[in-house]
């Protein structure tokens, strides 16, 4: 991957694996050959701007805690003995899950359980002019709160006065939660008492499919949220606490991992399947574009129809209605994600697209709706398109 990005000028962050972490903060030799490895043996052709110490190591291998600093500490002196270290910054994602009462974020802090690590840690980003790694996630900060914030917050969607979400103790608005954790994580840092370290977020992302029982896990959330978080991320401002230090963001992630283990939303977060093609349209614009085609309306299934009527829908399209089905057969283009809305959506628009001009509707008894998004994604084209 590192050779492949060579000559591009994507700047890349390249990252120690929590297996390696121990090893490199135990021997200053470890890390210097990790550098030469991973690091030297890449420039300057391929363009690495950063180390990321493990991967959410507090949280994720609380023991690996004690040398988890101490690993910093020597791959950033390996750099420093190659000359490097004024390019390349190093750092350690970490998770939301060690701010265990992120809102209000006025009042946010850092788990005691890690005081001393944190502490070290803020002091050697501080020393080393680095970044705090922030791995953010709303989608697990709304499933996970049980309805207390409502999904247009998670989403960046624009919310009614009466539900807008403010610091009591700041009285600051938050116009989503994406913003509200970074700014949760900057008081956090202050409560250190340290000068303000710039938050990176180094991860975040929305599952585009889920389980039964993973029901905002949809294509269309997934879409909604990270064409937002770009639009977001770039006006070059900051959250409210910090509105002129810009949020730099990096979306994860970019393939499909379909081996991974636990929900099956796990397997859901890339923005491409593995053959190459995109799992829905992104946006990577600062534009105020349409992702869509505006001059065509789509007919697609509402979310949280009734099943039944949705099979019903499906079969009547597919069969009296005369649309064309193949497409979300076993092994074709729109198969997958093989849910039932799914297969609604493609088997009701290529019906409402070829039978609107002599009266056909986008209704099935309720279950369709009309869009101006394009629903098609990676090579599951939707006609109109």
């Amino acid at each position: 991957m590192l050779t492949a990005l060579s000559d591009t000028g994507i700047e890349v962050i390249v990252g120690v694996t929590n297996e390696e972490v121990l090893g490199i903060g135990e021997s200053a030799a470890v890390a210097a050959a990790w550098i030469n490895n991973n690091v030297a043996a890449y420039l300057p052709s391929t363009n690495i701007t950063a180390i990321a110490v493990g991967s959410e190591v507090l949280s994720s291998i609380p023991n690996a805690a004690p040398v988890l600093v101490p690993a910093m500490n020597n791959l950033h002196k390996a750099l420093v003995a190659s000359n490097l270290n004024n390019h390349i910054k190093v750092s350690a994602p970490q998770s939301m899950d060690i701010i265990p009462k992120p809102f209000p974020p006025s009042t946010a802090m850092f788990n005691s359980t890690w005081n001393s690590t944190i502490s070290q840690m803020l002091q050697f980003l501080k020393t080393t002019d680095s970044y705090f790694m922030l791995n953010a996630y709303p989608y697990y900060g709304y499933i996970n709160n049980g309805g207390i914030f409502p999904i247009d917050y998670a989403l960046f969607r624009p919310m009614s006065s009466v539900k807008q979400i403010v610091d009591p103790n700041t009285l600051f608005h938050y116009d989503s939660m994406f913003d509200a954790m970074v700014d949760a994580t900057y008081n956090s840092i202050s409560a250190f008492n340290s000068s303000i370290i710039p938050v990176v977020v180094t991860e975040s992302g929305w599952p585009w499919f889920g389980g039964a029982n993973e029901p905002d896990a949809t294509m269309d959330n997934a879409e909604t949220f990270n064409n937002n978080l770009i639009q977001r991320v770039s006006n070059d401002s900051g959250p409210p606490s910090q509105p002129t230090i810009p949020i730099n963001a990096y979306i994860y992630e970019l393939f499909n991992e379909d081996k991974k283990s636990g929900p099956i939303s796990e397997r859901n977060w890339g923005l491409f399947f593995s053959n190459g093609t995109s799992v829905y349209p992104l946006s990577l614009t600062t534009s105020n574009n349409s992702v869509g085609n505006s001059s065509v309306a789509f007919c697609v299934a509402r979310e949280g129809a009734d099943s039944s009527k949705l099979q019903s829908g499906v079969s009547w399209a597919c069969g009296q209605g005369q649309a064309n089905c193949t497409a979300i057969q076993s092994g074709n283009p729109c198969y997958l994600p093989d849910t039932l809305q799914n297969h609604a959506s493609f088997a009701y628009n290529d019906y409402y697209q070829k039978m609107k001009s002599i009266g056909g509707t986008c209704d099935f008894d309720g279950t369709a709706m009309t869009t101006k998004n394009d629903p098609s994604y990676g090579s599951c084209i939707f006609t109109g398109r």
